[in-house]
């Protein structure tokens, strides 16, 4: 009976793989990167992920490479980048810096605070597997997919008369890669599989597996201690399997199921006594337990619990049907709205596929780097790109996949109370511009991006807007000592500045920027930035303090402080500065764009209640330009959202979607853009821009930051009619908005926690405010227009812009938590 069941599975998916050949061109709207050649370099391969697993799938049908990583395999072991003398000449510094010698404390800071330990660890690769088809040299009828809908990649093809195809995904549920190889014709699958990897150590065969170990690069004085483990197993149905020559070999089967195991010896930070072998095992064996239908099955539905929370549609045209690397090499010439949808949803499945909960953040790679020596090691650089990794968590409907984030910023808090007592004398913690698996604060680099004391104060950002988003108290409580530890550091290291006698962290920077003309001088004190960072990490904690009835005489300790902190100013060329000093210069076209963090992702600067400093961040963006890097075009377009101008915010995503190498003539070779497989570009790729404007698409839809739930706040021209589903706005409300022709049809407001839901709607959009329902046909809320708030609205933005920003009216929601409210335009 086993074996009849088996041939009846075998036979259902030579057919499914025979009708999805056949229909996989097919013009509809699913979500899919789609190619008809193999990939020819790293750039163009396909990413898999489950959260710890990654791989890139090249899709060569002779020759098919699997590039392998898995997050804990990064160089070195546990140890500090601090010593006792880290901050020896900050005194100094400070003071060269207040008597405006500022040459000197660069050059001092050059040479004193240089890291006198390791820069950080790298990011590595495993190794990669290999499988060598016969009979494939001369295929036909090529195409590759990946679907990310399913998270499933898939390559079809013609050889010799018959239909082939290959699933390949990482797998949520088994924490294994797997591998599915049909055909059409039984007795048609013949391969090899075999690994290489560049660590010390190489590949065997044993207990029925291919397995290759190593041992991770020593680096910076550090020894690599790390002990990875990938172990394969090869299931086939009919035909012959063996191991031989340190490879699997497979002859004529009717389909074959490839499965990759992969495990450290890594447990957290301070621990690596674990065992990758018996870890692998584990894995493995219980994997190849499960059925593959099965297995599939398991993995499709846990990806979709994320992924089907939002839906983006805004059209779709027949560039569809193109191959996705010609899609992005046209797209600022042709109409194909269906491409801004999917690098939407590929930001979302990017995240959903590297930061699952209890696992590591995703790096500046995220889980796929196949470079020993990565760029820029592929560690965690905290001056905003880390943080812009889980810029669309909260937003797009992924809150649970801010844990990893949240569980690093446990251990920093931990790690950086040594480097606060050691460098700087202070209680609390800090850490840098970077960090690694192994959680070091210390500077990092050359002081000139290195000597920035505010990394972990950003991302403490995320613990309060997490509780905004969920209102989760139990959460807030558990982190408050993280906020708190942030902000005892500061009080302690705040310097008067003798000028205005203003509060301001010195030494600093403003991330990678100079501010001297001519001189390589980034060192400064009381920089817009920190200013800024300083002012939410205060109000936030004495916020969450009150709430969680805390540290009374600490809340007045830290409202009396944030009276004393440097303001925000408005400088000679009408625009936000820089720097504490009116620095700035109109020629500046540099990627960081730090004095604008009060824009986004704060929410300090705002059209109605601070019109003038928008005005003048506006004009700082203005001088700054469009083009830049990938990861900071995705900024920009969420600085253009929070301005409202949506035209705007599109061109970015016109900037930002420019083919950075591949095979289509005329392709962008100058700064950013996104390469073929639709990963971003700094050059070379970095993860962050692919988050950023995955962000940056949902601020232009709902904004919730400016008290108030703006529905369309920065709607294109491009998109006059579409449907948004499952966006989250502060305070627990879902969004989904259906509009046409620039007119709202539809907004659905589900409401998690109760409370009063202050909706803003452009007075250019119709809302049928008689037609509240809730979703149990009660009809028991009051729906208010709030005329006060308009004035002031329409007089700042007619100001700042009176075509491209439209004038708006607000709304008062009462609603009950689990209730949904409907508004549809008659």
């Amino acid at each position: 009976m086993m074996m009849i069941k088996k041939r009846l599975i075998g036979i259902l998916l030579l057919t499914i793989s025979s009708i999805a050949f056949a229909q996989q061109k097919k013009t509809d709207k699913t979500l899919k990167l789609w190619y008809d050649r193999p990939a020819a370099n790293w750039n163009e391969a396909l990413p898999i992920g489950n959260g710890r697993l990654g791989a890139m799938v090249f899709g060569n049908p002779a020759k098919e490479q699997l590039q392998l990583n898995e997050e804990t395999v990064w160089s070195g072991g546990p140890n500090t980048n601090i010593t006792a003398a880290s901050g020896a000449a900050i005194p100094q510094l400070r003071k060269l810096i207040f008597e405006g010698k500022l040459e000197e404390a660069q050059a001092l800071a050059d040479v004193e605070m240089f890291p006198k330990r390791n820069s950080g660890m790298i990011y590595q690769p495993v190794g990669n597997l290999f499988l060598q088809v016969e009979g494939a040299e001369k295929a036909a009828n090529y195409y590759r997919d990946l679907n990310i809908e399913k998270a499933v990649a898939t390559v079809t093809y013609e050889a010799g008369g018959v239909h082939y195809r290959r699933e390949i995904f990482s797998s949520f549920t088994d924490q294994v890669m797997i591998v599915r190889l049909t055909a059409d014709k039984p007795g048609k699958i013949s391969f090899n599989a075999f690994m290489d990897t560049q660590h010390k150590g190489g590949v065997h065969t044993e207990n029925g597996k291919l397995i290759l170990s190593g041992l991770t690069s020593d680096h910076e004085g550090e020894k690599g201690q790390i002990r990875v483990e990938s172990q394969v197993k090869v299931i086939a149905e009919g035909g012959k399997t063996a191991l031989q020559n340190n490879a699997w070999a497979v002859k004529n089967a009717n389909s074959a199921t490839v499965y990759v195991s992969i495990a450290t010896n890594f447990k957290n930070y301070q621990d690596i006594s674990g065992n990758a072998g018996l870890k692998a095992a584990s894995f493995l064996d219980q994997a190849i337990k499960k059925n593959y239908p099965i297995a599939l099955a398991d993995h499709i539905r846990f990806y979709q619990q994320y992924f089907k929370r939002v839906k983006f549609d805004v059209g779709i045209t027949n560039d569809v049907n193109k191959p996705t690397d010609q899609r992005i090499a046209a797209f600022a010439s042709t109409n194909d709205p269906h491409l801004a949808a999917l690098y939407f949803q590929f930001g979302r499945y990017l995240l959903i596929s590297s930061s699952q909960p209890g696992n590591q953040p995703p790096t500046l790679q995220g889980i796929w780097n196949d470079k020993m020596l990565a760029p820029w090691d592929s560690k965690y650089t905290i001056n905003i790109n880390t943080e812009m990794n889980y810029w669309p968590a909260e937003v797009t409907n992924l809150s649970e996949l801010h844990d990893p984030l949240f569980k690093m910023l446990k251990d920093l808090s931990v790690t950086g109370q040594h480097t606060a007592k050691l460098m700087y004398g202070a209680k609390g913690w800090v850490t840098h511009h970077n960090t690694d698996l192994w959680r070091i604060t210390g500077p990092v680099d050359r002081p000139y991006a290195g000597l920035w004391p505010m990394g972990g104060n950003w991302l403490s950002q995320h613990l309060w807007d997490h509780y905004l988003f969920t209102g989760d108290k139990q959460f807030l409580k558990e982190y408050y000592p993280v906020l708190k530890g942030a902000s005892e550091f500061y009080l302690d290291v705040l310097q008067e500045e003798p000028s205005h006698k203003w509060l301001v962290v010195s030494p600093s920077n403003s991330p990678e920027n100079t501010y001297v003309p001519g001189k390589r001088v980034s060192i400064a004190a009381g920089t817009t930035m920190d200013n800024q960072l300083l002012f939410d990490l205060f109000t936030k904690t004495s916020k969450a303090a009150e709430l969680l009835n805390l540290d009374a005489d600490f809340r007045i300790l830290l409202k009396t402080t944030l009276g004393r902190l440097a303001p925000m100013q408005i400088g000679k060329h009408s625009q936000l500065q820089e720097w504490m000093q009116d620095a700035d210069r109109t020629d500046d076209k540099h990627r960081h764009v730090s004095h604008l963090y009060g824009l986004y992702p704060s929410n300090q600067i705002s059209p109605s209640r601070t019109p003038e400093l928008f005005d003048a961040a506006r004009t700082s963006l203005t001088y700054r330009g469009d083009p830049a890097t990938g990861w900071s075009m995705g900024w920009k377009v969420n600085f253009w959202a929070r301005f409202l101008d949506g035209n705007h915010a599109y061109q970015l995503i016109t900037e930002q979607l420019k083919l950075v190498g591949g095979r289509v003539d005329s392709v962008n070779t100058k700064g950013g853009g996104t390469y073929p497989n639709l990963f971003d570009a700094h050059p070379p790729f970095q993860i962050d821009g692919n988050f950023g404007c995955t962000a940056g698409i949902a601020e232009m839809l709902v904004q919730s930051h400016d008290g108030a739930v703006h529905i369309l706040p920065a709607l294109p021209d491009q998109w006059p009619s579409g449907e948004i589903t499952g966006l989250v706005a502060r305070g627990g409300y879902v969004i989904d908005i259906a509009w046409n022709n620039k007119k709202i049809t539809q907004l659905k407001v589900s409401s998690k926690l109760g409370g009063n839901c202050r909706l803003r709607i452009n007075t250019d959009m119709k809302l049928d405010t008689t037609g509240l329902s809730s979703a149990k046909g009660e009809n028991t809320n009051q729906f208010y227009e709030l005329p006060t708030i308009k004035a002031p609205i329409i007089s700042a933005l007619a100001k700042l812009n009176p075509v491209g920003v439209k004038a708006s009216r607000d709304y008062d929601l009462k609603t009950e938590a689990g209730k949904t409210y409907i508004f549809k335009l008659n």
